[in-house]
């Protein structure tokens, strides 16, 4: 080891933080027994190796000061129990995306804007070792025959991976991050997603058992809207989700999770999303949830939506209510299943009673831009009227988007499903106006 040690010293004799802490790694891993470690609880286990590290660290270098020293235990121990230098960005509860293009390019979205980080990997072994620590844990896998991988963190986080020779600059990660507390309904009014009045007909819709679709483009907040409004959901209801990557965080008792499976090395064993709903529906669900429909799960989607399964909830990628409907048709396309599109559309019509538009603005306000509702089919078009919409009414100093809510006018013919349900809305609640 002394040799080593001579190699990381520089010209004057002194070994930079990076080069300390991966002596202190390296001697941590000679100095642990691990015959012993399967055997202690994570707490115990995390007790003793910090206090080897912090032993080894005064022997290495005694003269750090007490910030050195602690910044250096503490990262040794991301390396050894966590995931390294991410740690550091999960952390912060600012941070709303991580996305990193190779082991020196490190980006956030901090506030609505991205920022280049400090923090940097090693190198491209250093990065590969994270991102194979955190798909091993949810049984995924990231190598040359599978170079593309979806995963999540222990926090429930979302994690995308595209690694070389497809990634040309390193292996690539991007991670939206959920953080452990899901925001409710009180913070979403707060940070301007929509107007209590809006908040109590989406309550409404939800206890009353509507079938909603939620749509909107990336990072928009489908996901956290989803999450908010299945808060409504009674306890005594049985919930299915299912999920590519399981990222949503239901707080009622009875849930069952699915999750899709990827083929294997051989292209065996994948177990799709259009699988799973078709088993969802033999396990006696109240409501199903799917996370996000992508594919002919779709179809299977809107069925179960007109089968008895009322007050279901899924999310889909377009940029206005009337896209969606054309979004849906494309993916019921895409499965090869030879329907024709006036079907489809009875389908979506019968299925579906109110869509909610998110967008991402300019500058990173989120706002819920369209409440609308599904109202029937004429001829071969789907008739929607929309009963909440926000309007921009232009870009601030600081480059965000600012605009106000409305009430359309529009009372929604599904009222009386409400007041069926118990649920008794205040009169004036859809009158038009501005919604303060």
């Amino acid at each position: 080891m002394s040799s080593v040690n001579s190699r990381m010293r520089n010209d004057s004799g002194q070994m930079s933080f990076e080069q300390l802490k991966k002596l202190i790694h390296n001697k941590l891993v000679d100095k642990l027994d691990l015959s012993r470690l399967g055997d202690m609880e994570p707490t115990v286990l995390q007790r003793e190796v910090r206090t080897v590290v912090e032993h080894l660290c005064d022997s290495e270098n005694p003269l750090l000061n007490r910030s050195e020293r602690e910044r250096l235990v503490n990262e040794v121990l991301d390396e050894v129990f966590g995931f390294g230098p991410l740690e550091l960005l999960l952390k912060e509860d600012d941070i709303a995306d991580i996305m990193i293009n190779g082991p020196k390019n490190i980006f956030v979205e901090r506030n609505g804007r991205i920022e280049k980080s400090k923090i940097n990997f090693n190198d491209e072994e250093h990065l590969r070792a994270v991102l194979d620590r955190i798909v091993s844990r949810v049984g995924r896998r990231v190598d040359e025959t599978t170079p593309m991988v979806d995963a999540r963190l222990p926090d429930g986080s979302r994690l995308n991976a595209i690694i070389p020779p497809l990634a040309l600059d390193g292996t690539s990660l991007t991670i939206r991050k959920f953080g452990s507390n899901p925001l409710g309904l009180e913070d979403l009014i707060r940070f301007g997603a929509f107007t209590p009045e809006m908040a109590m007909l989406l309550e409404g819709a939800m206890r009353a058992r509507l079938n909603v679709l939620i749509s909107g483009g990336t990072g928009s907040g489908k996901t956290t809207l989803l999450n908010m409004l299945s808060s409504f959901i009674g306890n005594d209801q049985r919930i299915v989700t299912i999920e590519d990557s399981a990222e949503l965080q239901l707080q009622q008792e009875h849930v069952l999770r699915l999750e899709t499976r990827p083929a294997n090395i051989e292209g065996k064993g994948e177990v799709s999303a259009r699988d799973l709903v078709r088993n969802a529906l033999r396990m006696r669900p109240d409501r199903i949830i799917i996370g996000e429909c992508r594919g002919p799960e779709t179809l299977d989607m809107l069925q179960a939506m007109n089968t008895g399964h009322e007050g279901s909830l899924t999310t889909i990628h377009s940029n206005s209510p009337r896209d969606a409907i054309a979004r849906v048709e494309t993916l019921i396309q895409m499965g090869g299943l030879d329907i024709p599109m006036v079907a489809v559309r009875q389908q979506f019509s019968a299925a579906v009673d109110l869509i909610i538009q998110v967008n991402r603005l300019q500058g990173g306000p989120r706002k819920v831009t369209h409440v609308t509702e599904v109202m029937n089919m004429e001829q071969q078009t789907i008739i929607m009227q929309d009963i909440f919409l926000f309007k921009q009414d232009g870009v601030n100093e600081e480059g965000k988007a600012y605009g106000h809510f409305y009430s359309t006018g529009v009372r929604p013919s599904f009222i009386g499903r409400l007041e069926e349900a118990g649920i008794r809305l205040p009169q004036n609640l859809f009158a038009e106006r501005v919604l303060q």
